[in-house]
Formats: C-alpha cells, structure tokens, sequence
C-alpha cells in the first residue's frame, strides 16, 4: 500500500500496446505511427508488448496476457473495445493517445474505465514520458534527458515546444505528461503522483482550467510543500461583471483570484512562455533560495543600473555586502569601481575576480542569491570566467544566476554554464525576473504554512442569529439584504457598525434624527437597489431635523422617480461617522468559480472604482495571512502616519479581517459583500455601511456529523477535535489534530523510537524522518488525509538549571483517503515509554471517528506479520485480520465504518 495509486501508470514494470500493425503503416492513425517510432527509439526497461485486437485472436485469447499499463492509439471507433480488453487483462491503468474525442466519447471511455478498475490518461492527449525507464509512450517528439524537473501540460504545442526548448538547453526531466481536454486521469491527481515521486524535485504545469477547485489545492499544496511548483495559466478573464450587486463582485476577476489561489498553495505563478522557460532552468538547478535579497556583481556598470533597477520595479531588494564583506574583498579587488549598491568590478575584470566577488557575496548573510553579469570586452575572456563559475557553483549554497551579454561571442560560454546547472539569461531584466519566481516560492511557502481554524480566538460569534437573518430572506425569496439585515449579520460576528434605524416616514426621520444628534446620514432602504448612489440615495451631513425631514421626502421621491419598480421600506437615518483623521477602506467577500469565496480588501468610500485598489486571501484567515493580505494594498501604504494623522489601530483591522473570515468560513449562504466604507483611526474602526448578498448554501456532500466547509477551496484547521483525555497510570494529554509546527516534535518522537518500532512503523531502518517525509506528515490536507497527535506536558531542567515546561507528541494515528474516496487507510504509533496506557487504543478509536465524520465506509492498513502487539491491538478493535496476496510479510486489517 506505499505504492501510489497511479504507479502503473507512471512507474509500469510491463507494456502493451494496441497501436496496429507497424508493418502496415497504411491503417494506422497519425499517433499510431508516431508512438510506434517513439517505442521503438530506445530501450524500454520493462516488458513491452504489441498486440492488434483485430488479428490476435479472441477476446478470451488476448486477456491471458497481463500488464501493468495499456496505451491504445487506434482509430475513434476502437478505442472502447481496446479499453475494455485492458480490463480483462488486469491492466490498471491505460493512456489513449487520439484526437478529436468529443466530451461524449470521452464520457463514455471514462464510464468503461470506472468499471474496468482502470485509470485512464486521456483521450485527447499526447501521452507521458519517463526519461529513467526509458520510456516515451507519446507522440510529443523525442524521449527527453533524464532530469529532476517534471512537465505537466494540458496543451499539447507546449509540451511538444518545452521538450524541444530542453534539449537545446541542457535540461533533463523525470516526468513529461501531457493531458489534453476531457481526460479521466486529471492535472490534480497528475499533481498527487508527481508530489510522492522521488525522481522529481521540481513541477513546471502549463494550465488551462480545473474541474474541481478542492482537488486542485489539495493536490497543489501536496506538491508545493514537497518541491516546488511553477505554474503558467492561460485564458486570463478581464475583471468586470456587470451582473454585480456588490463592488467586490464587479471589480474582482477570476484570474486574480487564481493568484490568490496560488500565493495560498505554495506555488509560484508566471505569466509567459518566456517566463516558464526561465523558471525551468533555475527549478533544474535546484535551487532553494531563502529571501528575496539579490547581490549583483557585473564587470559593467550599465547593464548592472539595469538589472537593479528591474530589482526594485519587481519589489525585491538590493543585496548588499556587510561593511567587513566589503571591507575583506577589497584587497583581493584593487580595481573595484563601486561597492555601495551592487559589486561593480572593473572592465578588465577576470575569472578571479568574479570567483572572490561570487564567493564573497554567497558567504554574506545579508545576501539570499547572486547574479553575475559580463559584457564582453576587448581582450576579456568572458569563456574563462563562464569556467570560473562553474567550478564555484557546487560550493555555492546560494541561488547563482548568469547573464551573459551579448550573443555571438558569448555562445560557447553560455553553454558551459548551462553544463553546470547554472541559469543564463540574455538580458539581465529576465535573470532578475526568474529570481523572482524562485524568491516567491520562499514567501509563498510560508503562506502554505498556514492553517487557520474556522473560529478564531476572539469572542465567539452568534452563528444562529446570522442563520435565521438569511433564512428569512431567502424565505422572502430575496436575495440582496438591506443595510439594516446587512448590519444586523456584522454585529452577530461582533464587528462595529454604526447604529442605523429605519425611518417610514418623513416625520420619523426627522424624530429619529434629533435623537441621534447631527449631523447624520440618510440612506435609501431599497431590497430591489444594489448601489445607493446611483440612484441618488444617500445623503450626508444632514444638520437639522428640518433638513432631515425634507430629504427624506426628495430622496423618496426621487428614487420612486429613477426607479419606479423598486419596493422601498422607507429611509434608514445613521449619525455620521465622526473620523476626521481615519481612513476609508473597504472589506468585501466574492465568490468565485471554481475556488469559492475570496476575501477582498483595499481602498474604501465613493472612490472604490477608481483608485482599483483591492488584494485578496482564500479564506480561512489566521493573523499572519490578515497582515500580509493588508501588505498587499496600496492602501497599506496610508495606514501608518500619513499626512499628519496617527497611525490606525492595525490591531483592530486585523480582527475585522479575521472576523469576515468567520463570516465566511460559517455562512456557506454568502456570496457577496461589501463592507464599504469602514473608517478605522487609531481607536479602532466602524463599518459605516454593509450590503450583503446572500443564496441556498451548497449541497454539503458526504454526509458525516462534522461540519463539511465544502465551500471553501482550502478546508481550516478542524479544532472541533482537540480534548483533552486522561492517561492510564495518572495524567492527561492533549488529542488534537497535527500542524505544521510539529515537525520538530514529530522527528523527536522517531528518533527516540527503538529500532524495531521504526521498523513496524515505517519498515525502514531510518533513525529520523527525511524533511520532505517530515513536510508531508505535518503539512497535511485535512480534506483528504487526517493525523491525530497525543501531547502531553513535561517538566525539565533548561540551560540555566531551572524547570522549563516543554511539550512532547507521545502518539500519533492517521489515515489518507483511498483513491475510491469511500475507504481509507491508517498508520499509527506510540513512544515505546508510553505503551500499556490505553494510547494506541484510544488513538485508533479516535481517528476512526474522523474518518466516519468524513463519510468514509472502511479503513484499513498493513501490518508487519511479525509485529504481534499491534496484531493484538486490532483484533481487540474488531478489525479483520487477513493474509496479504501480495507479499506473504503482511497481514491485511480491515474494519468497516
């Protein structure tokens, strides 16, 4: 069961191909002809096997055969019948490599697959390649060198256009998978593979859309914690949306939304072809940089202006050297021109100086990576300095990139440094733009890190009252709430809202005026008008109640006037905000296809079109992801002292952030929401104004007693199942579900594991947890996969002798979804020190539950034949222990939910 579900397709120790005769090259297909030239153009490893459904016999004849994979290029009219001969061979998986299959057809094949127990790569596709066991099962072109970076593909040009590209560049893959339109295999469990294979450091994926936006960030976020992944997305969408009731909705585009999506995942994002290629050279040299500082070292000064001027146009910074760096390297540099922004060396600058200049700014801690520039010069040797650096990179644990200028005398020096891995660029904006990429992969991780609970910390919300507020209206068959319900929903979640009365009559508005003291504000109270202003519905500073009284009856009539088929409740009337020196800003919420709701912030008040001021997080929010989502707004830049007023209460907007986010996380109605305008100084922030729509929550899928979240694309931290239980002997420890913060803890717990049950547990004898084993057991999808960790308190001496309280995971159980997503399969271990307590037990009890929660109808797992307790231990439980067909060494337990 550690193999991956997709390892026969991907991994196949046996072939066999229905592509027709090669003899007969007349009746095949275009992409018969060239996959048997692709086959036959190296050595596969594995057993490979033709065969013609047409002249081999009967059906019964060709099921004796056996194989691990199927790859079928026949014409339209076969493709069905070769695929259900697939099936009765036992193949687990097949690769149909045609064109021009229509949704219908493709339905159709993936209805067979399903009943055949076969996953199916394609139709419409180009087929997959795996340099290592030389194996080109597709029609993309030559079978590719054998390299760390995996190409995922749903176009096949790019691919075919990647693959050459590569070969004139030195770059080596371990997977090339092209997928096409309609495919049964898709990018997501494409992703799933590539995130577990240990050939692959580092994804490249060409996208041009996803049916499932869970699926998609499940398996993106699997990947991205494990190497990284560069992602290049076409059909980009313009903003607008004329249908919008809110102004999230109408200035919000997909495509940005996709960012967000991406930035949430741990991927980084490129925007062209030129861009991708950029990012393949560095993910092939593997690097892993650590911030976004880049030193420059050129022997010319314009093009080094260049490319630090492209640094601050990108938002990195320029690295500079520490004074002792500078002040060590200036001796080994007499002729050095400049050190104060970047390392400009002399025109007659040579290897050696480049080398010390490299290796001085790769030792600085000030620096995260370096670019080496060279311009050719009259009598320079731009070919010994390529050597230069090549010789240096290995030594480097720093990102090293290249651009040579120039182009016909730098060709052979560019080739030297593409030998050793190290990325060259033409033009000194693209190597500081692919620096970038892999620099955002460092922040984006640490986005990735974040899992946020539905609920925050802070008091907790009215969740009912803000149900039955919806309920109504949805009962009113409405969908847009007024003010007053909008309000009415903020102040359940505890975020300040002016106070706001509805008047009925000209009369009332002025009574409920004077009551409230001037100046105040009047509003249209419309259910059938979207934006007030556009219909001349909100008046500010009203000074009296005269006034007030007057403007009730012109504002009535006037919007009675411009719309006259909108039902109007009457005029709500509000004191006016008084915040001479706060800020206007906005929050808003919109719903997207396919990720679901995105929080929006920026720039609020009657501008919000013009300024074009908005950046966005995928719920939920923790903190850290409200701070950096406020760093991404221009309006971040207002929000400390600015023109003579106080910095805002920073605190507070975070709460408020935090508090929409509960909004969403527990309102799966919500579709819409503009918070417009806040006013926030540095006492705090109120909501001036709300408009909020609402609709049916969505089907909530498998049916289980926790709650689903289904909406959100990236399911929160399910605390709902952290208690705290009594240990057997005296004590208690803590059950809960494991984070990303117990890395540190988990490894303790393995390494101080005995040798036999690191063995039981991992059937290796491995005395610690290899950090992207380590990743993927704390950074965890709690949609498809779910670890319950036992911690418990202990007391110890520190540095200075005094007590310290620490804390120490003791046990742990988990299970992973099958890839039937009806059955799961589980794991579990306890420190040697804590056996015989009752723990492994309540352990599996417990992860039992969860996975009943999830919908889930059977678990089970492997267990060591020779590992007699937890034998024992699942037998008490009432799991069915049976051989194992595939190796005799395990027993099979089995336990339905």
């Amino acid at each position: 069961m550690d193999k991956h579900y997709l390892a026969p397709l991907f991994t196949p120790s046996s072939i066999v191909v229905f592509a027709g005769q090669a003899e007969t090259p007349e009746g095949l297909t275009p992409q018969a002809q060239n996959l048997h030239a692709a086959l036959r153009g190296q050595r596969y490893t594995g057993t490979l096997q033709f065969l013609d459904i047409h002249t081999s016999g009967t059906l019964a004849d060709l099921a004796q055969a056996r194989a691990d994979l199927a790859i079928i290029a026949l014409p339209p009219g076969d493709l069905a019948a070769a695929l259900e001969i697939a099936g009765r061979m036992t193949c687990r998986a097949a690769l149909l490599l045609s064109s021009g299959i229509s949704a219908e057809q493709a339905a159709e094949l993936k209805k067979i697959a399903r009943r055949e127990g076969v996953h199916l790569l394609g139709p419409n596709s180009l087929g997959l390649q795996r340099p290592a066991l030389q194996l080109n099962a597709s029609v993309a072109g030559p079978l590719a060198a054998a390299g760390p970076l995996a190409l995922v593909s749903q176009s096949g040009a790019l691919t075919a256009a990647m693959l050459d590209w590569a070969s004139k560049n030195a770059v080596g893959f371990s997977s090339v998978v092209s997928l096409g339109p309609h495919t049964g295999v898709d990018i997501a469990e494409v992703l799933d593979f590539l995130a577990h294979d240990a050939q692959t450091q580092s994804i490249i994926v060409y996208l041009e859309g996803i049916s499932s936006a869970r699926r998609f960030m499940s398996a993106l976020r699997s990947a991205a914690i494990a190497k990284p992944v560069v992602v290049l997305k076409a059909g980009r969408k313009p903003a607008g949306n004329e249908a919008a009731h809110t102004h999230s909705a109408s200035i919000i585009g997909s495509d940005e939304v996709f960012d967000a999506a991406l930035r949430r995942a741990g991927a980084v994002r490129v925007r062209s072809f030129v861009e991708l290629f950029s990012a393949a050279k560095c993910l092939a040299s593997r690097y892993r940089p650590v911030g976004r500082r880049l030193a420059i070292v050129t022997n010319g000064g314009g093009p080094g202006v260049l490319a630090a001027d492209w640094v601050n146009e990108l938002g990195l910074q320029l690295g500079k050297l520490a004074p002792e760096t500078a002040a060590a390297l200036q001796p080994q540099l007499p002729a050095l021109a400049s050190l104060s922004d970047l390392v400009d060396l002399s025109e007659e600058a040579g290897p050696a100086h480049f080398r010390a200049a490299v290796e001085a700014a790769a030792r600085d801690a000030q620096i995260d990576g370096v670019l080496a520039i060279c311009s050719p010069k009259a009598g320079g040797d731009g070919e010994a300095v390529a050597a230069a650096l090549a010789a240096l990179k290995s030594a480097l644990g720093k990102p090293l990139l290249a651009c040579w200028m120039g182009d016909a005398s730098v060709g052979a020096a560019r080739s030297l440094l593409n030998r050793a891995g190290i990325p060259s660029f033409r033009t000194p904006e693209a190597a500081v733009g692919a620096f970038d990429n892999i620099a955002s992969y460092y922040q984006n991780q640490r986005l990735l890190q974040q899992t946020p609970p539905p609920l925050s910390t802070l008091a907790k919300p009215d969740i009912e009252s803000a149900r039955l507020v919806i309920e109504s209206v949805l009962a009113e068959r409405r969908k847009v709430l007024t003010e007053l319900e909008s309000k009415t929903l903020l102040s359940a979640f505890h975020i300040p809202v002016t106070q706001t009365i509805l008047a009925r009559s000209a009369t009332e508005a002025m009574m409920i005026a004077t009551q409230l003291g001037f100046p105040v504000a009047l509003k249209i109270d419309s259910p059938d008008i979207s934006h007030k202003s556009d219909v001349e519905g909100v008046a500010l500073n009203v000074m009296n109640g005269a006034g007030a009284r007057d403007t009730y009856t012109e504002m009535v009539e006037r919007v009675a006037r411009l719309q006259p088929q909108a039902r109007i409740n009457g005029v709500t009337v509000q004191k006016m905000a008084r915040a001479r020196r706060g800020r206007e800003i906005y929050i808003g919420l919109v719903t997207d296809d396919p990720f679901g709701p995105v929080v929006v912030f920026g720039a609020g008040g009657t501008r919000i079109e013009l300024m074009n001021d908005r950046a966005m997080e995928l719920p939920p929010l923790n903190q850290f992801l409200a701070r950096r989502l406020i760093e991404r707004a221009r309006v971040a830049e207002t929000l400390g002292e600015w023109r003579g007023a106080a910095a805002v209460h920073m605190e507070a907007l975070e709460q408020l952030l935090l508090r929409v986010s509960e909004m969403v996380c527990e309102l799966p109605q919500l579709r819409e929401m503009d918070i417009n305008p806040i006013i926030i100084d540095a006492q705090g922030a109120v909501a001036v104004d709300a408009r909020i729509v609402v609709d049916h929550a969505p089907p909530a899928g498998a049916a289980g007693r926790a709650p689903s979240y289904q909406h959100l694309a990236i399911l929160p931290y399910p605390a709902r199942y952290e208690r705290m239980l009594p240990l057997r002997g005296g004590g208690e420890y803590l059950l809960r579900p494991i984070h990303p913060d117990d890395a540190q803890m988990l490894q303790v717990l393995v390494q101080q594991l005995s040798p036999e049950s690191r063995y039981f547990r991992f059937v290796s004898h491995m005395s610690e947890l290899p950090a992207s084993m380590l990743a993927r057991f704390t950074l965890i999808d709690y949609d498809r996969e779910m670890a319950l960790v036992a911690v418990v308190k202990e007391r110890k001496p520190g540095a200075d002798g005094a007590m310290v309280e620490s804390e120490r995971i003791i046990g742990v159980s988990r299970y992973i979804t099958n890839p039937d997503r009806s059955s799961c399969e589980f794991a579990l271990v306890v420190a040697d020190d804590f056996n015989g307590k009752g723990l492994g037990s309540r352990l599996m009890e417990s992860i039992m539950d969860v996975a009943r929660d999830k919908g889930l109808a059977e678990i089970d797992g492997l267990v060591l034949a020779n590992n007699a307790g937890m034998l024992k231990l699942m037998r008490s439980l009432g799991f069915a222990v049976k051989p194992f067909p595939e190796d005799p060494d395990f027993r099979l337990c089995t336990h339905a939910l």
